[in-house]
């Protein structure tokens, strides 16, 4: 059993084992896994990625729909056969290769596994229908309800009809139709039952990255996501938790209970804000308290907090802070000497490596600051501290007589601005995650 596990070569192995326990030795079945590295890697989907649904994702839901599968197959009615099936469905279930947000379009996934010619040839090597296959896929729509639901069903049962299996056959058709519901639930399950709460949280912030959510909404859509699948999804829900080893189990659910209790903080936070009339207090920190390492430590500790993508300098981050070209101020709870709960740190344009698509027509001509993205603590999102933080980095930067500043943020937030006739405009934008590069004139 693995836990905690995100590495492609041991996740690939993990599967091949379980394929070969329960049969399916025939090479076709490595061909396919491999394959689907291939296409993943290809696209720019794999391990580098920084979104949820890249190529660890579709194999964690592999591996743990198998194992799954596996206890289902000598306790139920499913059969050792729909280990195929599920095995090529989870793998391509999230593959998009025309990727224009991060959540995948299932029936561009679905329309791939049936006109891939190297797929299909591999999948009749191995026996398996196609279009099976796309019905299950289809079925990992979320939510499934509503207009997305209805279109889905259309599709499936369009698939269906296609397939000689299930064609004119409601018993197959009602059997697939639970494979589905099996692999759907599996999938949303998978990554929380496959390590701690550090790795869940990191998932969770790789989709609200990709998503382009605001930080604001990152526990409470976690908690909503679970409580929907605990509440709505609970009789396939606890089917596969009872198919699942029991360290798997206990993982899932602590990290259930963690997100739930990291709800109930950011609830008590904003009742101190709204009840006791707590206070931010915005701070320019002197260049001799950026000294003391308690202090750096305490800012590093919310620089954390921030996706992967957003953490700029993470390497050198105590000599930023330390560096008297650098601006910095942070966010303090109810006087300039309480507890720092964000700041805001930046310096000249020239200092930062940026992503490689980014071509600003003033770097190297010393004029431009970059602001790094605001960090701060989780629970205190939405109490407008991030903008009086930025509104004071402004002034400190037009202090020191830069002409422009560049920052990212999500385009929403951008957009925003350039209607409220803000001097803003997008110098680079990024799909699928829609966090863009801007500038404004100071």
């Amino acid at each position: 059993m693995v836990l905690q596990l995100q590495n492609t070569v041991a996740l690939c192995d993990e599967i091949r084992n379980i394929m070969n326990q329960n049969g399916f030795v025939q090479s076709c079945y490595s061909e396919i896994l491999d394959y689907t590295i291939e296409l993943f890697e290809s696209h720019g989907l794999g391990n580098d990625y920084y979104g949820y649904h890249n190529i660890v994702h579709e194999l964690e839901v592999t591996y743990v729909t198998l194992i799954a599968m596996q206890w289902e197959t000598l306790q139920s009615d499913f059969v050792k056969e729909d280990l195929a099936y599920l095995f090529v469905a989870s793998l391509f279930h999230d593959y998009d290769p025309q990727k224009k947000v991060d959540k995948p379009h299932e029936l561009d996934a679905a329309k791939f596994v049936l006109d891939d010619k190297k797929l299909l040839s591999l999948l009749k090597d191995s026996g398996i229908d196609p279009n099976i296959v796309a019905a299950l896929i289809l079925r990992t729509t979320y939510p499934w309800k509503d207009e997305l639901q209805q279109e889905a069903e259309k599709h499936v049962e369009e698939f269906f009809s296609l397939s000689d299996i299930t064609r004119d056959n409601p018993d197959k058709i009602e059997h697939y139709k639970k494979l589905g519901w099996f692999l759907s639930v599996a999938d949303r399950i998978a990554g929380y039952a496959l390590g701690d709460f550090p790795k869940a949280m990191e998932m969770a912030k790789k989709n609200a990255h990709a998503l382009a959510w605001h930080p604001f909404f990152l526990v409470r859509r976690a908690v909503a996501y679970f409580e929907d699948l605990l509440n709505n999804e609970s009789e396939m829900c606890e089917r596969i938790l009872r198919s699942l080893p029991k360290q798997m189990r206990k993982s899932f659910m602590d990290n259930v209970l963690s997100f739930m209790k990291l709800r109930q903080q950011e609830i008590q936070i904003n009742a101190s804000f709204v009840y006791d009339n707590a206070r931010l207090v915005t701070k320019m920190e002197p260049l001799a308290n950026r000294q003391d390492d308690d202090f750096i430590n305490s800012l590093f500790t919310i620089f954390e907090e921030l996706p992967r993508p957003l953490q700029f300098k993470k390497e050198q981050f105590a000599e930023s802070v330390k560096d008297p070209r650098t601006i910095l101020n942070t966010l303090r709870l109810e006087n300039d000497q309480g507890p720092i709960i964000g700041f805001a740190k930046g310096g000249p344009l020239e200092d930062y490596k940026l992503r490689a698509e980014v071509k600003d027509e003033n770097h190297g001509l010393f004029n431009t600051v970059f602001l790094e993205p605001i960090a701060v603590k989780m629970g205190y999102w939405g109490q407008r501290g991030g903008r009086e933080m930025r509104l004071l980095f402004t002034m400190q930067a037009h202090a020191k007589r830069y002409m422009y500043l560049t920052s990212f943020a999500l385009r929403d937030v951008i957009e925003n601005r350039i209607n409220r006739d803000e001097k803003i405009k997008f110098v680079k934008q990024f799909d699928p995650e829609r966090w863009d590069y801007y500038r404004i004139m100071l």
